[in-house]
């Protein structure tokens, strides 16, 4: 039996419906693929213009994705790792080693996966099984070379030279609150047979042999390089990147890592825990760990490249942690220990050091 057919569609519209749902199975895929977000946490400034300029536009063209870069210092972006578990929005997260590393014990990030990029990074880039280093620069320490030749000095080498009675008054140290200042105060306890998980030497060095010839405890390195500029200073713990932005200027700043080792800085990575897009959070570090990037990194804001397989033209290698003889004689801190006593020792530092 038949049943009549209620307010029948004129036959024009029914193709026309037809059309669209085919149009609609056809390009379904296309339009979610082409609306995929990822976010990424990471610095804004200089940085922040490179990832837009040259990095970006390449991996969301390669994997028909939108990019949205979420600007912030590392503690910013930690904080909000932290205020988003369990509804998470940022899927890759790029931070300062320090942070990192509370990242990776809070268990916000996921494990990294294999890849082959990974076989060709150096080892201290392999923070952990949630985190891979992406570049580094280095804590060694920047004098003024000409001061330094008019006083009659010779040109330092050691970690040492912190405690030289010759530069009082003209000595510039970072607070604890300063990366700088932190691996100095920990270079200081490793020297004096302590070290990360013994900090009592460090701090007894910095306060008895150190802390009486301090002009200023600068806190950015902005006011560093001012005293250095005007003369107020003359020597003092710098990182490269920071010592490469004042060479700039024409300041004769001579930077050096210390024969005891310099102090590796990384950048750091992290696919967010239980984030939306695993996979391809997993394939933006890779790519982000590529020889191409790498280079692009080194060049345009001096990030040494963890990747040991990159090769820098000779002007960008001179200015950033490169190749395996350097890299080999930086020095990774404990940062799982530092993390558990940096509020104690930075207690101990205002009440001990800066006086």
């Amino acid at each position: 039996m038949r049943y009549p057919q209620r307010n029948p569609r004129p036959l024009s519209v029914r193709l026309l419906l037809a059309a669209l749902g085919i149009a609609g199975v056809l390009c379904g895929p296309l339009v979610a693929q082409a609306d995929t977000t990822l976010y990424v946490a990471n610095v804004g400034g200089s940085n922040e213009q490179m990832y837009r300029q040259t990095i970006i536009p390449a991996f969301e063209k390669a994997h028909n994705v939108k990019i949205v870069y979420v600007a912030g210092n590392s503690s910013d972006t930690l904080a909000k790792l932290q205020a988003q578990k369990g509804h998470e929005q940022i899927n890759v997260a790029v931070m300062d080693d320090g942070p990192m590393y509370q990242a990776m014990q809070m268990g916000l990030c996921s494990k990294i996966a294999d890849a082959p990029v990974m076989n060709d990074l150096y080892p201290l880039a392999h923070l952990g099984p949630t985190a891979v280093g992406v570049g580094m620069v280095a804590t060694g320490i920047g004098y003024n070379e000409e001061a330094f030749k008019k006083m009659g000095l010779p040109a330092p080498d050691s970690w040492t030279v912190l405690t030289d009675k010759r530069l009082k008054g003209k000595l510039g140290m970072p607070p604890i609150t300063n990366t700088y200042g932190l691996h100095a105060l920990v270079m200081l306890a490793r020297l004096n047979g302590g070290g990360e998980k013994n900090i009592d030497p460090g701090f007894a060095a910095m306060t008895n042999q150190v802390a009486p010839d301090v002009l200023s405890w600068a806190p950015t390195p902005g006011e560093m390089d001012g005293l250095m500029q005007n003369g107020d200073v003359i020597l003092a713990p710098y990182g490269s990147g920071r010592a490469v932005a004042l060479q700039n200027t024409g300041f004769p700043l001579k930077f050096f890592y210390p024969k005891e080792g310099g102090v590796a800085l990384q950048v750091a990575a992290c696919v967010v825990a239980e984030n939306a897009q695993p996979e391809l959070s997993q394939q933006f570090i890779q790519y982000l760990l590529s020889p191409e990037v790498q280079a692009i990194q080194a060049k345009a804001i001096g990030l040494g490249p963890v990747n040991k397989t990159v090769k820098l033209a000779p002007e960008v290698a001179a200015r950033v942690p490169y190749g395996p003889d350097q890299v080999a004689k930086l020095i990774a801190v404990d940062w799982t220990t530092i993390n558990q006593h940096r509020a104690e020792w930075t207690e101990r530092w205002n009440r001990s050091v800066e006086r």
